[in-house]
């Protein structure tokens, strides 16, 4: 159970680290919250990324053959916006997010799974 914790809470700070990197290296891309919206946006995104992505990935299986992956650029773009919905529709005082444009969520979505993969090359499950 407490290994079931600990995986959880790294996945969620790891997130929270890579929604960061977002953050700061897009312009488009504005958020208020601090750390709060970090923890919070890395618990959301490991949701979407447990139950959401691996469904996404199962009906565009034929999209990601075609484009030898490049789609999940794409399927990461659309997490961020829902990211972005339900930050919305939870309304968390003091924490919000918005992104600028269909692009800066393809381009947010290719920095998030960049620096996720870089992550899990150094931390192993």
């Amino acid at each position: 159970m407490m290994k079931l914790i600990k995986k959880i809470l790294i996945g969620v700070l790891l997130n929270g680290i890579a929604l960061y990197v977002v953050v700061n290296f897009l312009d488009n891309i504005s958020y208020t919250g601090g750390w709060k919206f970090f923890l919070i946006g890395g618990l959301i995104m490991g949701i979407l990324n447990t139950f959401i992505k691996p469904l996404i990935k199962l009906f565009s299986l034929p999209l990601i053959f075609i484009s030898l992956g490049l789609i999940l650029f794409l399927i990461n773009g659309v997490l961020i916006f829902l990211l972005e919905k339900i930050l919305i529709q939870l309304a968390f005082e003091g924490v919000s997010f918005h992104v600028d444009g269909f692009l800066v969520y393809i381009i947010a979505g290719l920095v998030f799974g960049f620096i996720n993969f870089i992550e899990h090359l150094f931390i192993k499950n």
